[in-house]
């Protein structure tokens, strides 16, 4: 059991993220960006032993069915994938109502989706074809496509989340640039009701290099989800760039994300299990956006500097300076995290008198980063609401320390943590 001084998941989930966030970086690696932009949801219960905030805090299940979280950022976003936690496969369930015309005959595989790529892409050389998907009902397929500028990768991949979920209305969203560094992205509603993002960003998340990476998200009224991405590189770890941009421009990218064999394939495929079972509750505080309700509680005389947007309904954060530096707090709120709470809570937490379990934590940051410092209070209340807030003693988590200490007490952390504003009335 961990106490509250030493976790050794967060440890090993910490270093599984900055290894596999400097390994290829596939969709997945986006989705982990996209999980951190949006807020490091804690989707599956059983993996959320680690305190939010840091290198270790987890995020949304990504559309490409891995746990991910922000890597370098660990995406060296902080963007990692948790390998270490292996996802089991989704069961069929049935797929909305659809004419012959709109409905692939049957889900397509890993195989299916690298021909449909093949005949997709312009005229030019395809080599070094393969088939990735990690399961069958998720396929994924990757080529080298060269049109006479270098060679360079591109990858497609399918999914099927619950229409409406917060999955799907996740996935086409633009990035929050206090995350990901990006040169455009665009967000918009095709005429059938689909949702398209187009990003412009690079293979490191924190920084503009040499190395680019274009992406494409479309998600279909069914829930069908198609993601392609493409390098100005051959995406290998540490890959040079071969090429000044990626092959596709944003018209031949949103050309290939909506191309009508690849939506079929994925509204005919079934919804993913974890989606699925996903129970769609909406925002998890009263006032809908953590960064609302946490502005509010910062204490009087302090200036807010940034905050996230108002679709921050279990994950958010705001940037403080009292004069004398940038410091970020972020929440994290989960309505019930009972079958955990012997992991986060050992026998010397503090019990406040409404029954409240309280841990407090004080270490080291992100690693490699100077003088960064990590606060964080841990809280959860008889019901399992767990409400864990962090701080760091600089404007962003994986940036040079600003001050000596967060800008607020491991007090008055305690006091935002376990204010009732973030509880539904009784």
């Amino acid at each position: 059991m961990p106490d509250a001084d030493h976790d050794p998941f967060e440890e090993r989930l910490a270093d599984v993220l900055r290894d596999t966030g400097t390994e290829f970086g596939t969709d997945q690696q986006m989705l982990a960006a996209r999980g951190e932009t949006h807020g490091r949801r804690l989707r599956s219960r059983r993996r959320a032993a680690a305190v939010v905030g840091g290198a270790a805090a987890v995020a949304l299940v990504g559309l490409g069915g891995t746990l991910l979280l922000p890597a370098g950022q660990g995406d060296g976003v902080r963007q990692r994938s948790a390998a270490a936690a292996p996802v089991a496969p989704a069961t069929p369930s049935p797929s909305p109502t659809h004419t012959p015309a709109e409905t692939a005959s049957k889900v397509v595989s890993g195989e299916e989706l690298l021909r449909i790529l093949e005949k997709l892409l312009p005229e030019g050389r395809i080599s070094d074809n393969k088939d990735e998907g990690d399961t069958a009902d998720r396929p994924r397929a990757k080529v080298l496509y060269d049109d006479g500028g270098g060679k360079a990768a591109v990858t497609v991949s399918l999914n099927r989340v619950k229409p409406g979920s917060m999955e799907a209305r996740q996935a086409t969203q633009c990035p929050d640039t206090m995350f990901i560094v990006y040169d455009t992205c665009t967000s918009t509603k095709l005429s059938d009701g689909s949702a398209l993002m187009l990003l412009k960003r690079y293979e490191s998340p924190k920084s503009r290099t040499d190395r680019k990476l274009w992406t494409a998200d479309l998600m279909t009224p069914a829930g069908g989800y198609v993601g392609v991405q493409e390098w100005n590189s051959t995406g290998g770890l540490g890959a040079p760039a071969t090429r000044e941009q990626p092959p596709l421009d944003l018209d031949r990218l949103k050309a290939l994300a909506t191309a009508p064999e690849l939506r079929a394939a994925a509204d005919a495929m079934p919804v993913d299990a974890r989606s699925a079972a996903e129970p769609d509750t909406g925002p998890v505080t009263p006032g809908g956006s953590i960064s609302a309700t946490l502005s509010r509680l910062v204490p009087h005389g302090i200036k807010i500097v940034r905050k996230s947007g108002p679709d921050d309904d279990d994950f958010g954060y705001v940037v403080l300076d009292d004069g004398r530096g940038a410091s970020l707090v972020q929440v994290n709120v989960q309505p019930d995290m009972r079958d955990v709470e012997k992991q986060l809570f050992g026998p010397d937490a503090k019990v406040l008198p409404d029954g409240t379990k309280v841990a407090t934590h004080q270490q080291p940051g992100e690693k490699g980063i100077p003088g960064i410092v990590w606060w964080s209070v841990d809280t959860i209340r008889p019901d399992g609401r767990r409400v864990v807030i962090s701080a760091f003693n600089s404007g962003a988590q994986d940036s040079p320390a600003t001050r000596k200490t967060p800008v607020l007490t491991m007090k008055q952390l305690e006091a935002i943590a376990t204010d009732p504003r973030w509880h539904p009335q009784d």
